[in-house]
């Protein structure tokens, strides 16, 4: 009877090492994006005609998704491309034309410039769009704002349409203004904070759920989970989510970076490592770090300041664990700037707002008040949106 007890003990013992090892091997495994998990999704797919939305980052492995699924015998109609074109290289703002994919010979249809939303032409004979882009998880970068318009199209025309959803890199916080239907565009179409801490899966059920598409009409939406993921899992985008997303660091710093855009300050594009330094050319008593912007090919081929030296901070150390764990937008910068720009009333551009989501932010900046003043500006509306996020959450 001894012995039983013994032997007992000892299998409760092993077991509880196995589990125990089990769940450490899960919860430090890498995540796996839904693509990847071919089992889950080609029941939707398989005998019917299929358009897809994808890009550069829309891989298999080092395999891109379309080359994968004809393999399978996927019946590939149409490829949509949102902003920087199907191969992921052109420049912010530039017009791509719709052509026919050289390598498939499958016709490509840009969802950028004035064709932003497919049309029934586009999805005449399409049972099911699947959309598969690597987003970043802040309200500006506008691959949400081509979700958004697809969901549309699919819903107005009766077509399915699936999500296979990739980690967010910037998904462990929450922060900024929230957008302000006033200033709604391309770059911001949703009452949500510029980082909002959702994967492309979670907003698309949001997008839903809340009744943001035209006439609140449903999308009949299917959503494939990435596997490994919470939101606190920090994740190394294997291919460049756009040209001038260079690395992890770039993509960390972007939601503070960008609102950049709506000065007078560069944000080194022409460099090659743009979103990691800030500078002007009026700034050399200020700054002694300076860049030169140069056309790069198939980063930016007209960048502002071109051949100009620019002066002013390089933040290429500045993202370690440290800054991961603070969780928030940087202003400092911003203010910074501000301060030191000798003409103050030409610093802001009319894109200012749009990039914010407010009227508010410039106005606060102007009038001196400090970063931790306008933050708390925010709190009411990002506690509000955050009770909204909850519901639409796939992962913890």
């Amino acid at each position: 009877m001894k012995l039983m007890r013994i032997l007992l003990f000892s299998l409760f013992i092993i077991s509880f090492a196995i589990s125990s090892t089990t769940a450490q091997n899960r919860k430090s495994a890498a995540p796996i994006p839904a693509a990847q998990l071919t089992h889950k999704y080609l029941r939707f797919l398989k005998n019917k005609n299929v358009a897809m939305v994808v890009n550069q980052t829309s891989n298999i492995n080092n395999t891109h998704i379309v080359d994968s699924l004809r393999s399978l015998g996927i019946n590939i109609k149409t490829i949509f491309c949102p902003e920087h074109g199907f191969r992921g290289n052109a420049d912010a703002g530039e017009q791509i034309s719709s052509s026919i994919d050289s390598a498939t010979k499958i016709p490509l249809i840009s969802l950028y410039g004035k064709h932003k939303k497919p049309d029934s032409i586009d999805l005449k004979d399409i049972d099911i769009v699947v959309f598969d882009i690597q987003d970043v998880g802040v309200r500006f970068y506008t691959y949400i704002s081509t979700l958004h318009y697809v969901m549309e199209a699919c819903a107005e025309n009766n077509v399915e349409m699936l999500v296979l959803d990739r980690p967010n890199p910037n998904g462990y916080y929450i922060d900024g203004p929230v957008l302000q239907l006033q200033q709604k565009s391309f770059v911001g179409m949703h009452p949500v904070p510029i980082v909002y801490g959702m994967t492309i899966g979670e907003y698309a059920k949001m997008i839903n759920g809340e009744e943001w598409l035209a006439n609140k009409v449903k999308c009949r939406l299917h959503i494939i989970r990435n596997a490994e993921y919470n939101h606190q899992k920090k994740y190394t985008l294997p291919v460049k989510p756009s040209p001038n997303l260079v690395d992890q660091d770039a993509i960390t710093m972007y939601p503070s970076l960008c609102l950049f855009e709506g000065t007078v300050i560069s944000v080194g594009r022409g460099t090659y490592e743009p979103f990691k330094m800030i500078g002007h050319p009026s700034l050399s008593e200020k700054y002694t770090y300076s860049f030169t912007p140069q056309s790069i090919n198939g980063m930016s081929k007209e960048p502002p300041f071109l051949s100009k030296n620019c002066y002013g901070l390089d933040l290429r150390n500045y993202v370690n664990d440290s800054t991961q764990s603070i969780g928030q937008l940087n202003l400092s910068w911003l203010i910074e700037m501000y301060q030191n720009y000798p003409d103050k009333e030409q610093f802001f551009n009319s894109f200012f707002e749009k990039l914010a989501g407010n009227i508010e932010l410039r106005k606060q900046i102007i009038s001196g008040k400090s970063e931790s003043e306008i933050r708390s500006t925010w709190q009411e509306d990002l506690n509000s949106f955050k009770e909204i996020r909850k519901k639409y959450l796939l992962y913890p």
